[in-house]
């Protein structure tokens, strides 16, 4: 275990610094999105102009209901099961059952109901799942909004040729049918990391999901940029039509150039992120190359919004010059790699029963275990209009946070724990 940490932090920490790249995964014929003819959705149109008119997001007070940040001593994050195998995500379906769920990389979901383990696994598809100890595996999980009585959950996984495949399943109780599965996409992979995980159903019963831009170092395809393909976007999908799923009519390419899939893009690596459960924004931790790591903050939900990447890495030119006239969405916040900093982890919005915590987004750093908050300052002429602390030091392998259907956070470890912030 301690060797595969130690190479798990080596191989992270290389896809943020200057060094050798990758060995390309080895498939016959060219690298293509092989993806099944989906339903376009003919009501309504996209709107004119996205993807090259974005701008800032509006600072809204409606983001942080908290206008300081509590004391973090007064607070911990307590240790409530143990056992998993690099776990790296946790989820909860919102179906009154109280159940966890657990992603363990190498490809089982596990369920914790009452503090324990249950047996057998809910699924178990390491047999189809690549996972090698880096950026591979099973690596998000997303439950259909009405699974009590639409049992249906969503998986995005690294198959054996380390491509990306987005499938759905189907629940039977406590466990799964892994002979159900329905392939939704199939998404080529050029190298081995990048290859983004986040999947979360959003306000407008969408799914959206997160794809890296395919690895190596610096975006050598140019895939951030490219809205002919799949990587370096957020997608967007409807899955409770057609065969295999319905195009939003917003969706910025749904009927002009480009793949209809696409929300946003110019991403780098979206290993996480979520949506505010009161306020419906949206918050993305995009995983930075060699210096900065940032958080974007989306509100009001418009599509066709382009993060800057490769161009920008985060606040900061990075490669090339834009053509005229684009414009970007930048970070709210950003952080560097001192400390021995390296990849970040986005995470939610907190909106449990501690008031004092309300509206503070946590997210963290994988090397480090630092766990920051973000909050909109109360200050409507502050030159800074958003505010982002450092707040605990857990030393941690940090790989994903979880929310249940209460509003309370929740952080995996590596190692193998789940932690809860509480008193």
């Amino acid at each position: 275990m301690k060797r595969t940490l130690i190479l798990l932090v080596l191989f992270l920490t290389a896809c943020a610094s200057p060094g050798t790249q990758p060995t390309p995964i080895q498939t016959p014929g060219p690298f293509t999105d092989t993806v099944p003819a989906p339903v376009m959705d003919p009501s309504g149109s996209p709107p004119p102009n996205v993807g090259v008119t974005a701008t800032l997001p509006p600072a809204s007070p409606a983001v942080s209901d908290a206008k300081t940040f509590p004391d973090p001593t007064a607070y911990k994050w307590t240790d409530i099961v143990s056992g998993f195998v690099s776990p790296d995500d946790i989820q909860f379906p919102d179906d009154s059952s109280g159940r966890m769920f657990v992603v363990e990389q190498a490809g089982r979901i596990l369920v914790v109901e009452n503090g324990r383990i249950l047996a057998p696994a809910f699924l178990d598809i390491r047999d189809r799942v690549g996972s090698g100890g880096n950026e591979q595996g099973l690596l998000g999980l997303a439950f259909h909004q009405d699974f009590k009585d639409n049992p249906y959950f969503y998986v995005n996984y690294t198959d054996q040729n380390g491509n990306t495949v987005i499938a759905r399943f189907q629940a039977h109780g406590d466990t799964a049918d892994s002979a159900s599965e329905k392939d939704l996409l199939h998404i080529s992979q050029p190298f081995p990391n990048h290859n983004g995980g986040g999947m979360v159903f959003g306000p407008d019963g969408y799914l959206y999901l997160g794809l890296g831009d395919g690895g190596s170092q610096g975006d050598p395809n140019g895939n951030g940029q490219n809205t002919n393909v799949l990587l370096g976007k957020i997608l967007r999908i409807e899955i409770d039509h057609g065969d295999p799923y319905l195009i939003p009519s917003g969706n910025p390419f749904a009927s002009v150039g480009g793949r209809p899939e696409i929300w946003a893009y110019g991403l780098r690596n979206p290993w996480r992120f979520s949506f505010d459960k009161k306020t419906g924004n949206l918050y993305i931790a995009d995983v930075g190359q060699d210096l900065w790591e940032e958080v974007d903050v989306v509100t009001g939900n418009p599509a066709g919004l382009n993060y800057g990447w490769n161009y920008y890495e985060g606040l900061h030119p990075y490669s090339g010059q834009p053509p005229a006239g684009i414009k970007f969405t930048f970070p709210v916040s950003e952080y560097n790699h001192q400390g021995g900093r390296c990849s970040e982890t986005g995470g939610y919005v907190y909106r449990g029963a501690m008031p004092e915590w309300q509206g503070i987004y946590l997210y963290a750093d994988f090397c480090s275990g630092t766990i920051w908050g973000l909050i909109h300052s109360p200050d409507p002429k502050s030159q800074t209009p958003w505010l982002s602390q450092a707040l605990f030091e857990t030393h941690a392998s940090i790989t994903s946070f979880g929310q249940d259907p209460s509003g309370e956070i929740y952080f995996a470890d590596r190692r193998g724990t789940i932690y809860r912030l509480g008193k």
